[in-house]
């Protein structure tokens, strides 16, 4: 027994962080993150827009609020100023003009002035438009307008002229101001002088609304020009602002302008602030029409502030939905690893335990706890019987042996053996033991696997015959279809004295002509199963050695060739050496049935077949056929003229018999003129060999979707041709070239 414990579980069926895993929760989480990041992003912008929004809302009713109440305070200023000019102290001056009425009217105009914030002072003009005396010095200095005096007026009687804004330094400082006047008529309409109060716009607006004036609600004041009259800031904290009474918004802001301009109330949202403006009118008639705009922003870093608390609650919702988020998604990844690892663990214990092995588990005192059904099968026991069984039996041993397998067990942790089962008599079955513990208890059992190697024995002994029987004297080699050699036995090595054929060709252990006549005997094996000739090995043709060679070819699904047994054996040449022209050719590729013809132009490819050509030769000569005894004759001079053209056939053409006295070659991949050319060398050749006399030639090309028996129909037409003329014997039809 082995002292330590040993696990049970292999490392795949652990938990296992797998790089995919790994990568697929890391991007889970960062899409989680930036999905986060971007969300509470949004939702900060939307709610600080909808902190603009509110805060724009309430300060435009704010800007409705302070255009009504300006409305309202000129308009009442309108009529103080009729009472002004209608006060008895005033009549009394105007009838008596005298030192002491212009002092009591001075002093009450003092006291008017100081009691009322908004009023800065009052005037008294001449009927030509000169200033007569005033409250304060600051005001009279120049003459009122043209339009305003004698007959040039539009206005008079009982109606107020208010003026436009205008600036008036008071205690050094501009002070926007304007001035209402009023006419001061005779009772026949002539003008007997002229009243002036003037009034502060930056004191009205303060009584009217205290909180603009503070920085943290400023209200700016400015005509339709852009021209800033109220609401400048010493020091101002928004870019782009006139800093000084009088600036121009237009030049210093023209966005913010423009927007403005555009319209007579909106907001507007800038870099650094957001503004409200509204259009308001301080006077109604068309004459003296006033328009003015009243402007207020709030800064959009004080939006921020405001919103930093829910910003803050915001960020801190979000981090800790993202740590729970990040703690679901592990959680996830590892239950599904602890799942998948269970479930693999369970597959692969399943798998292990129903194999095409059989497996058997035997405690520590030789008795079997469970078996798999293969284990059962190949032991030709029910898997019932096998509960509770001694080992020792399953193993057909004795105590010796038995005990004998417990030390070796014991020892190395693992014993292997053979025993012969009663399944079947070609069941025999490979026996390993191995010895395991458990984690838990620290018991030991035996892992029993039983494999049927009974199959592999046939087949050793299979091999071994095969050895034995392949070890003859004749020279077979097994080839693909290209002739490179597969397997080959002692004899051929001997034969064509080489050590190792596995690396060479067939065709470079023969001579050259075979290995020109490959294609041929290629095809010839495709269609008839076997070709037979005399050949010669390329390293004995000096000593005039010739082989019988037999080849057999074996296709496979397609109908093409997938093996070739070759199988040589010596044999004496039939013919001597130097009179090779009457030599039987070294194949026999002449066909000599119109069906193996059709099966080879039906294999050729499409390709091939429009580019091909045919050659019909008619070899009979002239009376040859005159007598029944001339038949022996013509099939003689036939088989001469087969030879001949066999010896000169290229590799890619195919010869075969039509009709005693005619012969067929198929010609692949030749046009009509390179047909041509091969029919008159053929046709010199064979008048050099003395086989020419009487010899026709009819050749047709190939005509799209044409059968193999209209293209012989073209070839004969082509030889009645040839025929019929007496100064050339080479003919074509269905070409471009007739001869």
């Amino acid at each position: 027994m082995l002292s330590r414990k040993l696990p049970l579980l292999i490392n795949a069926q652990g938990i296992q962080w797998s790089q995919q895993r790994i990568l697929a929760a890391a991007s889970q989480i960062g899409i989680l993150l930036i999905s986060v990041i971007v969300f509470t992003n949004i939702i900060i912008t939307l709610g600080e827009r909808r902190l603009q929004a509110d805060w724009a809302t309430q300060r435009y009713s704010e800007l409705q609020s302070v255009g009504t109440l300006i409305a309202d305070k000129v308009s009442f200023q309108q009529f103080r100023t009729q009472m002004f000019a209608t006060s008895e102290l005033l009549k009394r001056y105007i009838e008596l003009p005298s030192e002491p009425n212009q002092a009591k009217l001075q002093d009450h105009w003092d006291v008017i002035v100081d009691n009322i914030p908004e009023l800065i002072g009052i005037a008294l003009y001449d009927p030509q438009g000169q200033i007569k005396f005033a409250t304060d010095d600051e005001f009279g200095h120049h003459a009122l307008p043209p339009s305003l005096l004698g007959s040039s007026r539009n206005m008079g009687g009982n109606e107020i002229y208010t003026s436009p804004l205008e600036f008036s330094p008071i205690n050094g400082k501009l002070e926007p101001y304007l001035y209402q006047l009023a006419w001061l008529e005779n009772p026949d309409q002539t003008v007997k002088g002229y009243l002036v109060a003037y009034n502060s716009m930056s004191r009205m607006l303060k009584n009217i609304k205290p909180a603009y004036s503070s920085k943290q609600a400023p209200l700016m004041m400015l005509d339709t020009q852009g021209l800033l009259y109220s609401g400048a800031l010493d020091s101002p904290t928004i870019p782009r602002l006139p800093e000084t009474m009088g600036g121009s918004l237009k030049q210093t802001y023209p966005a913010l302008w423009r927007k403005m301009a555009m319209s007579n109330f909106g907001q507007f949202h800038g870099d650094d602030a957001t503004f409200v403006y509204l259009k308001v009118e301080l006077t109604t008639q068309y004459e003296t029409r006033r328009e003015y705009y009243l402007l207020s922003y709030v800064k959009n870093d004080d939006i921020a502030a405001k919103f930093e608390q829910w910003r803050n609650i915001l960020m801190g919702g979000a981090t800790l939905l993202t740590l729970l988020a990040c703690i679901v998604i592990y959680l996830t990844h590892a239950y599904r690893i602890v799942h998948r690892s269970r479930d693999f663990s369970i597959d692969l214990a399943n798998r292990l335990f129903n194999t095409d092995s059989g497996y058997i588990i035997v405690n520590d005192i030789g008795r079997v706890l469970t078996a798999n059904p293969m284990a059962a099968k190949l032991l030709s026991l029910p898997i019932d019987e096998l509960s509770d069984r001694s080992l020792q039996r399953l193993l057909h041993m004795n105590d010796d042996q038995f005990n004998l397998l417990s030390e070796q067990l014991i020892a190395n942790k693992e014993w292997q053996g053979e025993l012969d089962s009663d399944a079947s008599e070609y069941t025999r079955l490979h026996v390993r033991l191995r010895l395991e513990f458990d984690m838990d208890n620290g018991q030991s059992y035996t892992l029993v696997t039983f494999e049927d190697v009974g199959e592999l024995k046939h087949s050793q002994e299979e091999a071994k015959l095969n050895q034995l029987l392949n070890d003859n004297p004749m020279a077979t080699v097994l080839t693909d279809a290209k002739g490179a050699v597969i397997k080959s036995n002692n004899a051929f090595n001997v034969l064509m004295q080489v050590e190792d054929s596995r690396k060479l060709k067939i065709t470079e252990l023969l001579n050259e002509e075979f290995k020109q006549q490959w294609p041929q005997i290629a095809q010839q094996l495709i269609i008839k199963g076997t070709w037979q000739g005399q050949i010669f090995s390329s390293n004995n043709r000096a000593n005039n050695a010739c082989m019988l060679a037999t080849l057999k070819g074996h296709l496979d699904s397609s109908d093409d060739i997938e093996y070739i047994v070759c199988t040589f054996e010596r044999a004496k040449s039939r013919v001597h050496a130097n009179n090779l022209s009457n030599m039987s050719p070294n194949r026999s590729t002449v066909f000599s049935d119109s069906r193996d013809l059709e099966r080879y132009f039906n294999n050729l490819s499409q390709a091939k077949k429009d580019f091909s050509s045919l050659m019909l030769l008619d070899i009979s000569a002239e009376g040859m056929l005159s007598h029944m005894s001339d038949i022996g004759q013509l099939e003689s001079r036939q088989k001469e003229v087969e030879i001949q053209l066999l010896r000169e056939l290229p590799n890619r053409y195919q010869m075969s018999r039509w009709q005693l006295g005619k012969l067929i070659i198929m010609l692949p991949d030749t046009d009509s003129d390179q047909a041509h050319y091969f029919a008159i060398d053929t046709l010199t050749k064979l008048k050099d060999n003395g086989l020419g006399d009487g010899i026709c030639i009819g050749i047709a090309a190939y005509q799209g979707g044409q059968g193999l028996e209209q293209f012989l129909s073209n070839a004969e037409v082509a030889l009645k041709r040839a025929k019929q003329t007496d100064e050339q014997n080479i003919c074509q039809a269905f070409t471009r070239q007739m001869t």
